[in-house]
């Protein structure tokens, strides 16, 4: 059985109401961590290329290109784990896992499928959660791979985030309903991230 339906996620894919490039991300994370994606990169089937600007260079060991200063130049690690579908990595910070995919490419119960698929491979091969959240809600996680019960989990009200993405100035909690302006607490208590500065590639 599939982690989510896309009757009920739908809105969470919604490139109008998310942005069409959400944040995902894996806290508390390491050189080692980074190490390990790389290493499942390289072992995969899957087409990549990593870039220092806009230079194609063979893929380094983590350790010689993280962290990065503000004046280097930007390095990131291209990947294609199912046809049609890219996800880039943005090599930022050693302590932090950055990446992005296109919702324009997760449409219908195979989007969600092959978004739920990578999230539990990553998280799996890590042993770590992989947060998604609306582009510019870094740290408001939407969904995210729970490794307490090795798949993924809702973290916010699909119907809930919509209207108050139409109608934010409006959107009132109901009696007994969380306040969810608040930042939202991740699978195992684990708190989220402080916000940071995200620059993204334009896949356009």
């Amino acid at each position: 059985m599939p982690d989510l339906l896309w009757n009920d996620v739908r809105n969470f894919f919604d490139p109008n109401a998310m942005g069409h490039l959400p944040d995902l991300w894996v806290p508390d994370a390491s050189i080692e961590d980074w190490q390990t994606v790389f290493d499942l990169v390289r072992s995969s089937r899957w087409t990549w290329k990593y870039r220092e600007g806009l230079v194609e260079r063979p893929l380094p060991a983590a350790v010689e290109v993280l962290p990065r200063s503000t004046d280097e130049e930007m390095a990131d690690l291209a990947v294609r784990p199912a046809p049609g579908v890219e996800v880039i990595f943005s090599l930022m910070s050693a302590t932090e896992i950055d990446f992005y995919i296109s919702l324009r490419e997760l449409q219908g119960q195979t989007g969600v499928d092959t978004l739920c698929a990578f999230l539990c491979l990553l998280g799996r091969r890590l042993g770590k959660p992989v947060f998604m959240s609306a582009d510019g809600a870094y740290g408001r996680p939407v969904l995210g791979f729970d490794p307490a019960v090795d798949h993924v989990v809702l973290l916010a009200d699909p119907v809930d985030h919509l209207a108050r993405a139409r109608h934010p100035e409006t959107r009132k909690a109901l009696p007994g309903e969380p306040d969810r302006t608040s930042e939202l607490e991740p699978p195992g208590g684990i708190e989220p991230p402080t916000f940071s500065l995200r620059v993204k590639r334009s896949t356009d």
